[in-house]
């Protein structure tokens, strides 16, 4: 199958990504969108990411623009930098898919590209785009851009906002490895750098397995930390656990720093957690499919009825969006609409420092709802859709397959299929649209209820599915 538009970005296996097929897709992004007159360009730490960044560099000068070369940096750090010098951006990445796979993610001065903009990417794949020039410069910006990522930070949280802290940074291969450790350090902490790989791991923060949820309970007994904190392979994604090493899953993230910030809307995918429907402190709440591109278009639909709306995004994997400039004591964060890691990150520590509690205790203040979420791997979408499809048109189907104590109370079709039961349980299934696996997501009034509705339901899946 040849790489095509996924949740977030181009997806296929680097087999697949040849130079030929990043070359139409480069070209095409760039006669359909605004780029600007330069383009900046980065990558993961994949094997196969700098050949292919290498091609889509090549193409960009091709097309008679310049090159600004960011080499090895975070997602959301590539997208402030274009989204400073006014200027589009592409990013080689598979996030946190497998190695023997990659990406590539598309930027037009405006930000992050829509649905639209994929379709007329798409369609424009099969033009010839003539050459227009080859002596366009490369510009190299590498050390800027993560300059001005920590300072981003640095300047609107202050010296002081993780004070006292011990932080642990599981450095893996994830982008920002380094990056984490200067940021917290600049706001006050003592960072801990952890387990730093030489090869690409894979860090899907929604699907964190048991043998690395024990390796981090260990580190923070080991290390006495206050938490533990990574990302996703391209660093759009945070992960973050508490002294004890439990996991604060990304949608709990999303809404500390949705309160920390004070927003009154929240555009969010209907997988996340169901807890802000019953909370007073945000006005408006916009539900979504799941992927950035439709919370980013939730936000502009929400900013184009009221610009002073303080409205954010963020999904169930932690990944947080900022859509309005927040003023802060130390400064400001003006908006940033694409996936971003350290805002999660920063925020919720910092207001567990501020209200004197640590992140658990902090947690714990939420409404008492939990959610969890896994994966299987190697089912193929087809195969997904075409099981969920059947469980959608039947409810015998459905009635067997869950074999809930509960009958259901509302079945939602938005991604997937999301059903909630007569005991407030919710299961919500769907296919992966990055690479062949097969999600669920669940919530229950007990994280460890919350878990086991997950494990239910993927075995489930598996006995009925995976080959």
């Amino acid at each position: 199958m040849a790489p095509k538009f996924g949740t977030s970005g181009v997806r296929g296996l680097v087999t697949e990504l040849t130079d030929e097929v990043v070359t139409s897709y480069t070209k095409a992004f760039l006669s359909e969108c605004d780029a600007g007159d330069a383009v900046y360009v980065g990558w993961d730490l994949r094997e196969s990411s700098p050949l292919i960044a290498e091609v889509v560099m090549r193409s960009v000068q091709d097309m008679g623009k310049k090159v600004v070369n960011c080499g090895v940096l975070p997602t959301p750090a590539l997208a402030l930098a274009a989204d400073n010098a006014d200027s589009g951006a592409i990013m080689i990445t598979g996030s946190h898919i497998p190695a023997d796979r990659n990406g590539i993610k598309f930027y037009t001065r405006a930000g992050e590209i829509s649905k639209a903009d994929e379709a007329k990417i798409v369609a424009s794949l099969a033009k010839q785009h003539q050459a227009q020039s080859n002596d366009n410069p490369r510009i190299d910006a590498a050390d800027d851009a993560k300059a001005a990522y920590i300072q981003r930070y640095a300047t609107a949280f202050g010296a002081d906002a993780l004070n006292g802290l011990r932080i642990g940074v599981y450095q893996h291969s994830s982008v920002a490895r380094d990056i984490l450790v200067e940021m917290v350090t600049q706001l006050g902490a003592k960072a801990i750098p952890l387990e730093r790989t030489s090869h690409f791991v894979p860090v899907d923060t929604e699907a964190v397995d048991p043998t690395s949820r024990a390796k981090f309970a260990e580190w923070c007994e080991t290390h006495k930390l206050d938490a533990l904190i990574s990302t996703d392979g391209d660093a759009d994604r945070p992960m973050v656990t508490d002294h004890s090493g439990q996991i604060v899953p990304g949608d709990v993230l999303g809404v500390l720093t949705a309160l920390y910030l004070k927003a009154d809307t929240i555009c969010t995918p209907v997988s996340s957690n169901s807890m802000i429907m019953s909370m007073d402190a945000f006005s408006d709440i916009q539900l979504t499919k799941i992927g950035s591109p439709f919370v980013v278009a939730a936000i502009e639909e929400v900013l184009a009825k009221n610009t002073e709306a303080r409205v954010v995004g963020y999904e169930a994997n932690g990944g947080f969006l900022l859509g309005y400039t927040h003023q802060t004591n130390a400064g400001e964060l003006r908006p940033l609409l694409t996936r971003d890691c350290a805002l999660p990150i920063v925020a919720s520590l910092a207001s567990a420092v501020r209200a004197g509690l640590s992140l658990a205790e902090l947690t714990a203040t939420l409404p008492s709802r939990f959610s969890a979420a896994d994966r299987i791997a190697g089912i193929q979408t087809a195969t997904s859709a075409a099981f969920l499809a059947d469980l959608i048109a039947d409810p015998q189907k459905r009635t067997a397959f869950f074999d809930m104590p509960a009958v259901e109370a509302k079945v939602d079709t938005t991604d997937g299929l999301r059903v909630t039961f007569a005991n407030e349980e919710v299961v919500h299934l769907r296919p992966s649209g990055n690479a062949p696996e097969f999600r669920c997501y669940a919530e229950a009034e007990t994280a460890d209820r919350a878990r086991a509705l997950v494990d239910l339901h993927l075995s489930k899946v598996a006995a009925q599915l995976a080959s």
